[in-house]
């Protein structure tokens, strides 16, 4: 898809998501033209990174297809300078995207209460294959 294409063209995605759903949705937005920028871990990265097998120049074919067309930086969440990156950036986006474990994000205090203190119209999508 061509930069600046599509029915999502202008609205951008923090997303935090691992595994399946999350980087599935996201990745759907992406394709629709959205500008997601995906948080990866320190050192790790994505666990799908290093799923070992089927590889692609070191890297698995799952976690290339599911993450096409999105932007990527490393972040320490724990760290007082990662979170001040993402109160930065959480000021020019339009969606939020995580599927931790129920109760993730608010003891990393980026639970929907606070976010929505930092930006008031963001959309906070939170999914989880083990409930909410």
């Amino acid at each position: 898809m061509l930069e600046n294409e599509g029915a999502l063209r202008g609205i951008r995605v923090l997303d935090f998501s691992r595994f399946m759903q999350g980087p599935h949705c996201s990745q759907m937005l992406a394709d629709m033209g959205a500008d997601v920028i995906k948080v990866e871990r320190p050192r790790t990265g994505d666990e799908n990174r290093a799923l070992p097998f089927n590889r692609i120049r070191g890297v698995n074919a799952f976690f290339l297809a599911l993450n096409r067309n999105k932007r990527s930086l490393t972040l320490d969440l724990k760290h007082p300078r990662g979170k001040e990156i993402v109160c930065r950036l959480l000021l020019t986006c339009d969606v939020l995207l995580e599927n931790f474990r129920p109760g993730t994000m608010e003891k990393l205090e980026l639970g929907y209460e606070e976010v929505s203190r930092i930006n008031s119209r963001l959309v906070y999508c939170s999914c989880s294959g083990y409930g909410q």
